[in-house]
C-alpha cells in the first residue's frame, strides 16, 4: 500500500492568475511544490491533479506526475478525490495545497503518522501556536482548539477559545493562547472516496469550513502541532517575496 500526495493546481486564480505557472525563480511554482512534497520520507508518489493542459504540460517538463481531472470539481478536495479513486494501492492521501512552495516534508510525515498512531481518526490536518494577536482576531484565519488525545475539537474563523477573565497572552511560548489550523489533510483513501457523500452541515455552513461537515457527522480529525506554518502563494506580493526568499537561499 502506498502514501500518496496530491497536489490540486487550477490556472484561474483571482488574485493570481497562472498562479502555478509563475517562474521568476527559473521554475514554475508547481515544480517547487512537487520539490518540497518530494522531501517527505513518508511518501512513495507525489502527484498534480490539473484540469489545465498547460499546467500538466509544464509537469510532465520537469518530470513530474500529473493526472487529468474533470473541469466542474467544486473543491480542490473533491479533485483530489478524483485522482484517489484511480489508485486502489494507495492507503493514505495527502492533501498538499498547490500554492506552497515551501512546505515541510516532515509537517506531511507528521500527518501520516497520526493516521498510523490514530487507527480510528479517519483523516488527519495541523495547526501552529498563534504568537499574534492580529491572526487571533483575524476571521480570514481559521482557528482550532484540541482535546488531549489530540484531536480536533472545533474549528471556527472567530477567534477561540474566548479568554473570559483577561486578555491571552501571546508571548508565552510554553503556553499558547490559540492555534492557527494549517490547511494540510491527510485522509485514509476509504474515506476521502466518501467524505463528499456526507450531508453538508450546518455549521459548514454557518463557518464556511469544509473539515466541520467531518466533525458533525461524529467523526473525529486527528490533529498535530507544528512550529511552523508554511507560507501560501495567494498575491503578487506573496509570490514576489517568495522569490526573494528563494534568492536569498539560492545565489547565482
Amino acid at each position: 500500500m502506498e502514501n500518496v500526495a496530491v497536489i490540486p493546481a487550477r490556472f484561474a486564480s483571482t488574485r493570481l492568475p497562472g498562479k502555478p505557472l509563475l517562474s521568476d525563480t527559473g521554475k514554475p511554482l508547481i515544480q517547487h511544490v512537487v520539490e518540497a512534497a518530494k522531501r517527505a520520507r513518508s511518501l512513495q508518489r507525489v502527484i498534480v491533479a490539473t484540469d489545465d493542459e498547460r499546467i500538466a504540460d509544464a509537469v510532465r517538463g520537469f518530470g513530474g506526475e500529473v493526472a487529468m481531472t474533470r473541469a466542474d470539481h467544486a473543491t480542490g478536495t473533491d479533485r483530489v478525490a478524483e485522482v484517489a479513486a484511480a489508485i486502489p494501492t494507495a492507503a493514505i492521501i495527502v492533501n498538499v495545497q498547490g500554492d506552497e512552495p515551501e512546505i515541510d516534508g516532515s509537517s506531511i510525515d507528521r500527518l501520516i503518522a497520526l493516521l498510523r498512531d490514530d487507527p480510528e481518526a479517519p483523516m488527519a490536518t495541523l495547526a501552529t501556536p498563534i504568537r499574534d494577536e492580529a491572526v487571533y482576531r483575524d476571521p480570514s484565519c481559521v482557528k482550532v482548539v484540541a482535546s488531549k488525545r489530540g484531536r480536533a475539537l472545533y474549528f471556527s474563523r472567530s477567534p477561540i477559545p474566548f479568554h473570559r477573565d483577561a486578555a491571552p497572552d501571546f508571548a508565552d511560548p510554553a503556553a499558547p493562547a490559540a492555534f492557527l489550523h494549517l490547511g494540510l489533510y491527510a485522509y485514509r483513501r476509504d474515506f476521502l472516496l466518501r467524505v463528499g457523500d456526507l450531508p453538508r452541515s450546518p455549521l459548514e455552513s454557518a463557518e464556511k469550513l469544509e473539515q466541520l461537515r467531518v466533525l458533525e457527522a461524529g467523526l473525529p480529525i486527528a490533529l498535530g502541532i507544528v512550529d511552523e506554518p508554511s507560507i501560501g502563494i495567494d498575491t503578487p506580493e506573496d509570490y514576489r517575496r517568495f522569490v526573494e526568499r528563494h534568492r536569498r537561499a539560492h545565489p547565482a
